[in-house]
């Protein structure tokens, strides 16, 4: 593997942390450096992408796109992890079926921001210890609620009524740190019942669909497993890029204060990748607040020796 690395877009299977997926890409490529874009949660399929060598400076931004899901809600009982894996803790039968149009207004009101709490089984952190932690201890907390982005859900099944539930899928694309469970569970409580999550597929994080991804049994088993690794230059996909000249790409690698191109001006984004005339990503950088027509470095990714 070359030592700038790059970006491995796995099909994470069901029954494995996100942790014990790094960790059997780590013995695949020999190495220390790799990181994933977004937990997912152990029963959860989906696309993970993980960042090798250099490409782990990237893990940040890539974690910060958009993701995208196709998920079941069963609703009539709620769980303590709001998902079909845990103990129930309260039943609604659903004595009559609940109208195809009530649950479209529901879906569509939830299109927008909109607030979560975050559910106690999961590894958002208060006072240093995860909740997942106190709940384990038969312990529950009071959690900040937080903002998240619904762009947009939509029915995808037929609704399927029995044994006084009802049951649908749906398929949700949604900003960074939206719980679908949670999300499930409101879904439910807006039609005034008791809900949970009982599936969920992620099907894409960011740039990378299901469609790019190679599924971890057969990552093992290739010759050549960089093969199935994709380059850094995937990750500036949707973000500026310039093409810096030559004579000052050495500055650059180095990490150097330089002139602001004159097409970088106005552009609104926090960062912009810098490419050499290989179109090979060297560097993010941004605008330099204190010197005005230059930028510095936010991030590097190629050096001198690399």
């Amino acid at each position: 593997m070359h030592p700038i690395g790059g970006i491995l877009p796995l099909w994470k299977p069901k029954g494995m942390t996100s942790f014990d997926a790094v960790s059997r890409v780590r013995r695949v490529y020999k190495t220390k450096k790799a990181g994933h874009t977004g937990t997912l949660d152990p029963e959860v399929e989906g696309v993970l992408p993980i960042c090798l060598e250099r490409a782990t400076k990237l893990v940040e931004y890539l974690t910060a796109d958009k993701k995208k899901y196709s998920a079941e809600v069963t609703i009539g009982y709620s769980t303590t992890t709001e998902d079909a894996h845990g103990e129930i803790v309260q039943s609604t039968p659903v004595e009559k079926r609940i109208s195809e149009e009530d649950i479209e207004k529901t879906l569509e009101s939830l299109r927008g921001v909109i607030s979560q709490t975050p559910p106690m089984y999961s590894a958002v952190k208060i006072k240093g210890k995860k909740l997942y932690e106190y709940a384990r201890e038969g312990l529950v907390i009071d959690r900040p609620s937080r903002e998240v982005t619904i762009y947009n859900i939509e029915r995808t099944s037929d609704i399927k009524f029995q044994d006084n539930k009802m049951i649908f899928s749906f398929d949700v694309e949604c900003s960074k740190g939206t719980y679908i469970r949670t999300l499930s569970v409101q879904i439910g409580e807006m039609l005034g019942y008791a809900a949970h999550m009982s599936d969920l597929v992620r099907t894409a994080s960011g740039k990378f669909s299901k469609e790019d991804c190679i599924p971890l049994d057969i990552l093992e088993k290739m010759d050549d497993p960089d093969l199935a690794l994709l380059p850094v230059e995937k990750a500036m996909e949707g973000i500026p890029t310039f093409i810096i000249a030559p004579e000052i790409e050495r500055k650059v690698l180095q990490g150097g204060i330089i002139p602001l191109p004159e097409a970088a001006e106005n552009i609104t984004e926090d960062f912009f990748g810098l490419l050499n005339e290989k179109n090979e990503l060297l560097a993010l950088y941004k605008k330099d607040s204190k010197r005005n027509g230059m930028m510095k470095p936010e991030k590097m990714i190629r050096t001198i020796d690399l």
